[in-house]
């Protein structure tokens, strides 16, 4: 199955020549080399060949919208604190902890030509993302989350970047994108088995792409599984480890 992107990157105003498809998402940035959403994460992303970035937004005290996956310092950092609690000043004073702001990874973004693939995490975050890309001009962007309901407010709003639902194992992907009025089905099945590959059949994409929807894989680190998923007409998989899917320029240049 053929897929043609071209009516979706002109009516969203992307790069008609950005790498090739389907585009690597670094996960997070690069962060099964670098701590997850961090500069230095998305920066090696970027080198490592990524068209894209997966991030994730919180929203400090005073409204600030940061990148990082949780809420909660602990896990990533072992600090017992919330964003949600902090003034993004108190935040960035904390020694060890390096959560940059929405605006500075939307910055080093431009800088490197990379895409942005934003995952809302606290609500209220998306209206203020895409505030600042609006602000910014700067198109090549998706904002996307699990929560139907973020999806749907921006959606109403009429934002004008393509909006993406993420959906878990065992959910029903077409529902949940008439839901959210999503534009991109984002199927997030990597611990669906051994072959989750095997989900992503013909009768699905031909349904999505009926309705008018992409599609984006999970993030994927194993070799024989994304060899398969790259093989599909899918927008962009996501990856902790992009030097899976891009190979370094110097080999492909070897290679010819």
């Amino acid at each position: 199955m053929n897929r043609d992107f071209s009516a979706f990157f002109k009516r969203y105003g992307w790069p008609t020549a950005k790498g090739r498809l389907p585009f690597c998402i670094g996960h997070r940035g690069a962060s099964g080399h670098e701590r997850e959403n961090t500069l230095a994460a998305f920066r090696r992303a970027a080198e490592l060949g990524a068209e894209m970035w997966e991030l994730d937004t919180q929203l400090t005290g005073d409204g600030v919208v940061v990148v990082s996956h949780d809420d909660h310092l602990q896990r990533v950092y072992g600090i017992d604190r919330r964003i949600s609690e902090m003034t993004a000043a108190e935040l960035a004073a904390l020694d060890g902890v390096d959560v940059p702001s929405f605006s500075e990874v939307a910055a080093l973004a431009r800088e490197t030509g990379t895409g942005l693939y934003v995952e809302l995490k606290a609500p209220g975050t998306g209206i203020r993302c895409w505030q600042h890309l609006v602000e910014m001009n700067q198109r090549f962007a998706c904002l996307g989350s699990f929560d139907t309901a973020q999806v749907r407010q921006l959606r109403d709003a009429a934002c004008d970047f393509p909006l993406s639902v993420l959906i878990r194992v065992g959910h029903d992907p077409h529902a949940l994108g008439d839901e959210a009025g999503a534009d991109i089905l984002h199927l997030c099945w990597e611990r669906a088995g051994e072959r989750p590959q095997n989900l992503v059949t013909e009768a699905l994409m031909a349904r999505a792409f009926e309705a008018g929807r992409e599609i984006v894989l999970w993030h994927e680190e194993r070799r024989t599984i994304l060899d398969d998923l790259m093989k599909l007409p899918v927008l962009g998989i996501c990856t902790d480890l992009p030097d899976l899917m891009r190979a370094p320029l110097m080999k492909e240049r070897a290679l010819g």
